[in-house]
Parts: C-alpha cells; structure tokens; sequence
C-alpha cells in the first residue's frame, strides 16, 4: 500500500456541533479518515482502507486522547461517547517526521486551531509505553452476585491484540455474564476492567461501543417487529438523515461478502433463528467494532457455513482484531483459538495455550469428570409407523410455499434426523406438525389419525411432545417461574390438576425431582425463567418436555446452546426414548449430532427433501452438498454408487 501521505492535506471541519467529518485531500486509492470532534474537544478519527495491521494504542498530548483503531467496513460514524483518535501508527511517524507540515483540527465551526509537529511526536512518543503493552482487555478479580448464586467468583482474564481467546464452561459457569460485564450489560460487584491498559469503568453497552467492543448474544438482541435494515439502524448515531437506507446498501455488501443472503427489509419475526444470528453477526461487523464478543456464534450454521466464519475470524485475528469465543464445541476451540480459559461454578479453572490442550482435558476441565466423546447406540428393530406425512405443503411467513411436497414417514424405535440450512423450511414444518401452522394441503397422520391442522392440545394429547426452534419464545414463559414452566404442558391434566385446582405440593416435588435429574442451575424452583442462562433455558424444556414417554417427540436443536456434558446427557435421553418405544424426529444445525444419532437422515433445501439417506453411507461434505441442494442421487452417483436407501 502506498504510504506517502506527506503529499496531501489533512483538514478537519465541523459540520455540527456535535459531529465533524475530515477533507483528505489525497491521491486515488490512498486511505481516508473520518473524524469526529465533540463539543469538549476530545478528537476521534477512523482510518478507513484495504485491510491492513494498526495498532491499538492511546495516549495524550496537549490535553488531547490520541488513540488507534481499524475498521475495514467504510466510513463509520462514530459513538458521541468515543474519546480517541485514529490513525495508522507508522502513517503518523511519517508525518511527523515531515519537516514542514501542519496538522489541523478544530472544535467549533469558527475557530480551527493547529497541532504542530512537535505535539503530534509528542503524543507518538507517549504512545510507545501504551504500544507496549500486549493486552487490549484486562479484567481483574470480577465478582458477581445474583439472589442465590456467585455467578462470577474473582476471576482473571485478559485479551491480547490480535487473538482469539476461547471461553469455555458449563451451562450456568459464569461466562456469559463475565462477557456482559465487559459489555456493559452487568456491573460488577468487584473488580477492575483495563481497556488497551487504561483502567475504565463500563457502565453500559453505549460505554463499550465507544472503546470499540461489540458482542454478538447468543440470546439474539433484536426488536421482533422491526426489519432487519430497522434494527441495524438503531444502533446508529444520533442525527444522521436516512439511517435505514443507508444500512441497507451496506448491509447489502456484507451480506454478499459471507455469501448470506438475507432481506434486509424483511422482519424480525420472519426470520429463522439462523438468519437471526448471522444478523446478529453483521450487525457488530457493521458498528466497527475491534473488540469483539462472539456467544456461539456457529450454532446454527452449515459446515461450509462455519468453515466460511472460522476462515475469516482468522483474517480479522490476522488484521489486528481481538475476539473472544465462547463455545461448547471443543472441535472449534481446537480449530481456531489461541488460548482458552475454562470456568466451572463461576470460578476459573484453568488457563492455557490451545496447542498445549487436548479435548478430553478441556471436557474434564469444563464438566468435573470424564466424558465420552461417542454415544452408545444399541441396535433396536423398529417398530409401527408413528407419524405419516404425505405431500405436506405449509406456507411461510410471507406467504410463500415454505414446505412444498414433503413426504416421509418415522417409526416406533427410530431417530429420523433432519438437517439444512436455516430457512429452508424445517420451522415452518415441525411448527404445522405440532398444530402451530396450517397446513395449506396433504396431510399427517399420527398412529393412522389424521391430525391435519388439529390444534397443539389435541396434537399433544395424541402423545406428541414438542421442543421448539426458539426457546426464548415458544419454549418458556420468561415471566413465570421454573416450576410453572415446568407444568405448562400438562397442568390441566392430574396428577398436575386435580378437582379443578393446581395441585402445587405435588408440581413443587415434581419441579425438584426434574432440575435434578435435568441438572437445571436454578437458585430456586421459583426463579424466574428470564434470570436463567440460554443454556439451563433449553434443559428446563427438555426437562418437561422429555419427560414421561412420548409417542412422538420433535425435539428441534436440542442440544443448541448446551455443554459437553450437558450435550451427552440430552444424547442419553434421547437413546433411552428409542430404546423404550418412542418415536423421535430430531431437527438440528450439528450435523455431527445428526449423523452420529440418526438411525435415517432426511435433508432438506428450499422447502423440499434432497433425499433420505442412512448417515453411516454418507460423508459430511455428501451431506453438505445435498443441504445446499444437490439432490441424493446426484451426490450417489458422483462418487460411482447407484443404492440409495431411504
């Protein structure tokens, strides 16, 4: 790149009190600047260009903050709240070094004022000590407290410049609140946060933003009814004209970069949880942020789909980014982190080098035992047919054929997989088999009863159990508490019910017999759901939903959000209801699950099946290329076979 910025002019005008913009008058191709200057006269400039290093640094001179930051994703207005300046450390050497150059910058629309040479090396030299420093994030002994519990016992960690630093730990360990500590969602109880070696105090998310850290939640933070062009654009700047349209030119040019193909003006609630996520995704990338929190960020992706992300969290490691990974995938944390820290019960147990770990030693770590990284899967004879689907046709949100001539039949004994990339119909499927949505033709039969758009109570009488897509909506009453979450299926019903009263002695033993057997971390049966982490949310549904014996149980991403061990347990469950007659249709986004537990696996693009296939005879990439959709057939007889069972 070429680097001979002493040929131009930098001049800073206010356009506003509150905002100011740079002129960079500089030849074509060269990188360009964008400032900001508030009222108090703290300075910020983004360095706009191709991707290059830059340094994090911040330092002061003539009681101005000067800082570093990079963004590769355009011209990014900046947070009022931001106090630095950007811009490229070995660019700034050389103008300094600029024997007869002046710097401008202004604080008002009347009065421009001038940095000379000496204040600009000044403030380089001063930025050397923070240069120095390898860490961008340094938290010190946070603890934090909730009615009941130590979420987060005095734990340490730090961050390095350009690293990925995987966080590991059970459901309810203490890592997402750690993160939304450092988000500014949280305060802590105790502690100390350093951001690029200066102590700050981050008092909520609009704090973070301006010191340049971005999560990604794994509980989406999105407005239901809003568009996806809507919600980006809330997390713009006060006073800018036209924010929507101008997010959705950008997020437009994202979207393609990462091969997502998302409607920027379709809504919220329209949207898989798959698309919600990579929303999600784009909608950090788009605030600029360098400091990124990413919660589970491939939990609902494709295998190409996380190959895709893992290579280019790697680039923006390589560009100076600092990420932090919290996952329950071992796989991953291997793949692509540089160190990981493992917490369990809200304390940190261990710290070290990705290269030094192994798997087994970071499930050890993560759970307190031993765990099997394989499911024992006895050989069962499957029974009757249970559930008979003919030509099914259900329709979509925006009223287009999601599912379109879906036919396949499960059977007593059998785990019949589904797999496919978010939004290509499997929502709108199991929703029309649990009575959620109607089915516009064909029909499904339950034990030879057509149940074709019966209602969810006739469906669920009829022995069908259903854990939904979206937890946090059609899972859980976030306002109630666990134990009345835990009879919501049946609390009409006795020995829930009895003489037209809830019977709450026997539902308070029933709630504390199944948190246990489910390992729900709950203070309380009386905790409300909203307090519980993502993942203790699904074992509360599956704790319900599991229990008893389903004639039919559609189980959609199970395991979504789980730990190792909490993972073999649902894994376990799930064996023990096959083995004991029950019939399940397993939907998920880890394809590894699938062809590990599914006794037939059904793939599913566009709102049609690309096959039914025994996962033992396919390869995950096979499988991979039929979810993008390529038909059985096809994938069979590039590879020379002809068979194909289903």
């Amino acid at each position: 790149m070429d680097t001979r910025w002493a040929d131009s002019e930098y001049i800073v005008y206010t356009s506003t009190a509150t905002r100011t913009h740079v002129l960079f008058q500089a030849p074509e191709g060269q990188p360009r600047l964008v400032v900001k200057i508030l009222p108090t006269g703290s300075a910020f400039i983004h360095l706009v260009a191709a991707p290059v290093a830059a340094f994090l640094l911040r330092a002061r001179s003539t009681g101005r903050t000067f800082g570093v930051h990079h963004t590769t994703s355009g011209v990014v207005p900046l947070h009022p709240a931001q106090k630095s300046i950007t811009i490229k450390l070995d660019h700034a050497l050389k103008l300094a070094q600029d024997p007869n150059k002046k710097y401008f910058y202004n604080n008002s629309p009347t009065k421009k004022r001038t940095m000379s040479k000496a204040s600009l090396k000044n403030a380089i030299k001063f930025s050397d000590k923070a240069r120095s420093s390898e860490f961008v994030v340094q938290m010190k002994g946070i603890t934090k407290s909730f009615p009941g519990v130590v979420a987060n016992d005095h734990i340490d960690f730090d961050l390095k410049r350009g690293e990925i630093h995987a966080l590991l730990g059970e459901n309810g360990a203490g890592k997402t609140t750690l993160m939304k500590i450092l988000y500014g969602l949280y305060q802590k109880d105790e502690g100390e946060i350093y951001v690029r070696g200066e102590k700050v105090n981050i008092k909520s998310p609009h704090d973070a933003k301006a010191l340049g850290i971005g999560m990604v939640h794994q509980m989406f933070e999105q407005v239901y009814k809003h568009s996806v062009a809507e919600n980006i654009a809330l997390f713009s700047p006060p006073g800018q004209l036209f924010p929507v349209e101008k997010v959705k030119q950008r997020f437009v040019e994202l979207s393609k970069k990462f091969g997502w193909d998302i409607d920027p003006d379709a809504k919220i609630w329209q949207l898989s949880a798959e698309e919600r996520q990579r929303v999600e995704i784009l909608k950090v990338i788009y605030q600029g942020s360098n400091i990124l929190i990413f919660d589970e960020p491939t939990s609902v992706l494709t295998p190409q789909g996380k190959s895709e992300l893992m290579k280019w969290l790697k680039k923006m490691r390589d560009e100076g980014y600092a990420i932090i990974f919290i996952t329950h995938k071992l796989d991953e944390v291997l793949e692509i982190s540089d160190r990981v820290t493992v917490l369990r019960k809200g304390k940190k147990i261990k710290e070290i080098a990705t290269s030094k770990a192994t798997k087994e030693a970071l499930a050890s770590w993560m759970v307190g035992r031993e765990v099997l990284f394989k499911v024992k899967k006895k050989v069962v004879r499957k029974g009757k047919r249970v559930l008979e689907v003919k030509d099914l046709q259900v329709l979509g949100d925006r009223g287009e054929k999601a599912v379109n001539g879906v036919s396949f039949d499960i059977y007593e004994k059998e785990i019949f997989g589904l797999a496919g990339v978010g939004g290509s119909g499997q929502k709108e499927l199991i929703e029309a088999l649990a009575g959620l949505r109607k089915v516009e033709s064909g029909k499904f039969l339950i034990d030879g009863i057509d149940l074709t758009n019966a209602s969810p109570r006739e469906i669920t009488e009829k022995g069908v159990f259903y854990v939904p897509e979206d937890r946090e909506i059609s899972g859980v009453i976030l306002t109630m508490s666990v134990k009345e979450n835990l009879i919501l299926r049946d609390y009409y019903r006795p020995p829930y019910s009895r003489k037209f009263a809830l019977d709450w002695k026997f539902i308070k033993q029933d709630a504390h017999k199944k948190i246990s057997q489910y390992k729900v971390a709950t203070p309380s049966i009386e905790t409300i759901a909203s307090l519980l982490s993502g993942g203790n949310l699904q074992k509360l549904i599956l704790a319900r939903e599991t229990s008893g014996k389903p004639r039919l149980l559609i189980a959609a991403y199970p395991t979504r959000g789980l730990d190792v061990g909490s993972v073999e347990d649902v894994q376990n469950i799930l064996l023990q209801l096959r083995e004991t007659g029950s019939a399940i249709f397993l939907i998920s986004e880890d394809l590894d699950t699938l062809m590990m537990m599914s006794d037939r696996l059904a793939v599913i693009c566009g709102g049609r099946l690309t096959g039914i296939v025994d996962p033992t005879e396919m390869k995950k990439e096979e499988i991979g290329l039929m979810m993008a959709g390529t038909m059985c057939e096809e994938v069979l007889r590039a590879r020379g076979k002809r068979k194909i069972r289903g």
